[in-house]
């Protein structure tokens, strides 16, 4: 398999991911406190795995009540970084076309946290904007 840019170009199924209870329950409660604005992050993985562990903090993010701006520029150089967590500000947890050009370009997974930000107000989606399903492990 090879790896360009944090993408598989060759892979026989799906990556399976998990995230940690709490680092979800940290992601909307950081979204819940920024609500009517869109909260966002980046994502990092436990090394070697495919669970989700941490919320990274750019330096310099934008956020406001229909978006969220990175600069990636201010990203470390960090092969445990897998993609993107934002907020909407509405209940729907459905990526929009900016949402979808930016998974298309960064990362491999993303997660939406949708209004009231709940365990169930939540989805993951794929480089290519598919729906992931992904495992709440403690």
């Amino acid at each position: 398999m090879i790896t360009i840019f944090g993408k598989n170009k060759k892979s026989a199924e799906p990556e399976k991911w998990s995230i940690k209870r709490d680092c979800l329950e940290l992601i909307l409660e950081s979204a819940k406190s920024t609500h009517p604005n869109e909260f966002a992050g980046m994502l990092r993985v436990e090394k070697g795995t495919h669970t989700i562990s941490e919320v990274l903090l750019l330096p310099g993010t934008i956020q406001g009540e229909e978006h969220a701006i990175f600069h990636l520029n201010m990203l470390p150089v960090d092969f445990s970084v897998v993609g993107t967590i934002h907020s909407h500000p509405s209940p729907y947890p459905i990526p929009s076309d900016a949402d979808l050009g930016l998974f298309e370009h960064f990362g491999r997974v993303h997660i939406i946290a949708a209004h009231p930000y709940n365990m169930k107000s939540w989805r993951a989606y794929s480089h290519s904007g598919e729906p992931v399903e992904m495992g709440i492990v403690d």
